[in-house]
């Protein structure tokens, strides 16, 4: 009886297990403090996007970046003309197809000169005449992949002489360019030939080029010569007709001894430009076809 009354009795026996209830409910409350401790202190980036420093090195930093924008564009500008390359290259599908039938039948074409509007010549698409960088790009573009055709047909293909094939090709009319540019500056013919007026120029033989490949792939080697060598009677006119009036526009203004004098350069060179263009494309395409 007596060890029974002091097992119930709790006030001077020692406890057989912790009371943990008060420890849980104050462990739980840090927590909940701990988890609304950063909402009311409040996050340290919000002080730092509100503080105004920040804002003004935000906003230097914005013009700084466009500043370097503006320069890149400057200076690609200076060696790349991006703005006039848009000009030749601003063509459709009535102007491809027109212009391709001119570089095949030149001959019962009339008017050769250049629209102007506001003394700008007009885009390519307007007028059949002026010169552009889609065909001659194009043209090249097509050149070699038919020139791997042809080699292919011939089990002569391989990636090195593809590239060789298309390499050549470039460097010849560079080269080419660079001859004119050369003859022009020694003649001191004032005209307004720009550089890649003589690249889309001299860039049009392509499209005779292919269609000679093409048909001695279809139809022989005499098929061959005898389109190539309408294609190069045709490119011979398209050229007299075009170039004659660009090198010749300044002959007018100048004295008659002079004007005979210069007169005389300028129609040679403008017949040499025109007699390399065939000679071009046979030396690019006699080894296509056997």
């Amino acid at each position: 009886m007596r060890l029974r009354n002091s097992s119930m009795d709790g006030s001077d026996g020692s406890q057989l297990f912790e009371d943990t209830s008060r420890a849980g409910s104050g462990s739980q409350t840090g927590y909940r403090n701990q988890q609304a401790g950063p909402q009311a202190a409040g996050f340290p980036g919000q002080s730092l996007l509100s503080d105004p420093m920040s804002n003004l090195a935000m906003a230097y930093g914005s013009s700084l970046a466009s500043q370097g924008r503006e320069m890149v564009d400057k200076n690609l500008d200076r060696f790349i003309p991006i703005s006039k390359l848009k000009y030749y290259f601003a063509v459709d599908t009535v102007y491809v197809g027109k212009k391709l039938g001119l570089l095949v039948f030149p001959y019962m074409h009339e008017n050769w000169e250049v629209s102007y509007q506001q003394d700008t010549p007009v885009a390519p698409r307007f007028d059949v005449n002026a010169p552009d960088l889609y065909i001659p790009a194009m043209g090249f573009i097509t050149y070699v992949l038919v020139a791997g055709l042809a080699l292919g047909t011939q089990n002569r293909f391989s990636p090195e002489l593809l590239g060789v094939q298309a390499s050549s090709a470039l460097v010849w009319l560079i080269m080419e360019v660079l001859a004119v540019l050369l003859s022009l500056y020694l003649v001191t013919v004032n005209t307004d030939l720009t550089t890649i007026d003589l690249l889309a120029f001299s860039g049009y033989k392509y499209v005779g080029m292919i269609v000679g490949v093409v048909a001695g792939l279809l139809f022989g080697k005499p098929a061959y010569y005898l389109s190539l060598l309408w294609c190069c009677v045709a490119i011979f006119v398209f050229m007299i007709r075009t170039l004659r009036l660009k090198l010749l526009s300044e002959a007018a203004a100048e004295g008659r001894l002079v004007r005979g004098a210069r007169n005389q350069l300028r129609m040679y060179l403008t017949m040499s430009i025109a007699a390399a263009q065939p000679i071009f494309m046979y030396w690019l395409t006699y080894h296509l076809i056997r």
